[in-house]
């Protein structure tokens, strides 16, 4: 079980070995992981940051990773440089993702084989970011998508880790994970940074009247009012609040 990294922009993480299995996350750029078994076509992979066991299609994998960077934007475009200049290609690398510094230069990091990163898209990999409202507010509006963890698509857990995750704080994947680890709040009152949890779904008070979550229903990331939302839920799904615990506490 020795350390790998992922070297795709992005890959899915699937329940079982084979895409038609339901996505349970996805994997980033840098990210590191071991593998618990080979077969033909598939991985079973777990990830070091949150221990998270699933299956990732087969592919070449990076053996040696020495991140000196990380995404600091909600994706950043990887460029060619051709005739020494800088060409956009259409792919990107996501929030989170971590890079190596192989060549710096015009602005540039080179990162793997003729593929670099505007340096002003990043962050020194030991930066910490504390506003976690600053964090999460970057996938405002972004589609929702069970298992998603990016920019292109998101769910209500995922949300809430992206910020440890990019901290390089532990914070478990899942919902059902996430509020049996968060801390207990008594004080009912919201204020900002309070996590309100649901059985399968989770987001985060802005305020102690806003409240900002991957909303299946509303397909997307959105802000909305904290007394409606529970409202809401509790008409719709037939759900009361689970948990209520602060984002400063765990």
């Amino acid at each position: 079980m020795t350390n790998n990294f992922f070297s795709k922009s992005i890959g899915n993480i699937y329940l079982k070995p084979s895409t038609k299995s339901e996505i349970s996350s996805q994997i980033l750029y840098g990210e590191k992981f071991k593998i618990l078994s080979i077969n033909k076509d598939w991985i079973k992979i777990k990830t070091s940051f949150d221990n998270y066991i699933g299956f990732i299609k087969k592919t070449d994998f990076l053996n040696n990773h020495n991140p000196k960077f990380k995404v600091f934007l909600p994706k950043s475009i990887i460029f060619k440089k051709i005739d020494n200049k800088f060409i956009k290609t259409k792919t990107y690398l996501y929030f989170s993702s971590t890079i190596s510094n192989l060549e710096n230069k015009g602005g540039y990091i080179r990162f793997s084989k003729n593929k670099w990163i505007k340096k002003k898209d990043l962050k020194g990999i030991n930066y910490r970011e504390n506003n976690y409202k600053k964090i999460i507010k970057l996938f405002l509006n972004t589609k929702y998508l069970w298992g998603g963890g990016s920019v292109d698509g998101i769910d209500c857990s995922a949300l809430i880790q992206i910020f440890f995750k990019f901290n390089k704080i532990f914070f478990p994947r899942d919902t059902k994970d996430q509020v049996k680890y968060c801390k207990k709040k008594y004080n009912k009152k919201f204020k900002e940074g309070d996590i309100i949890f649901w059985e399968g779904h989770v987001g985060l008070c802005l305020n102690k009247t806003k409240f900002i979550h991957a909303y299946g229903p509303r397909k997307k990331v959105l802000i909305m009012d904290i007394k409606k939302t529970i409202n809401l839920i509790a008409t719709t799904a037939n759900l009361k609040v689970k948990k209520i615990s602060n984002i400063k506490n765990n």
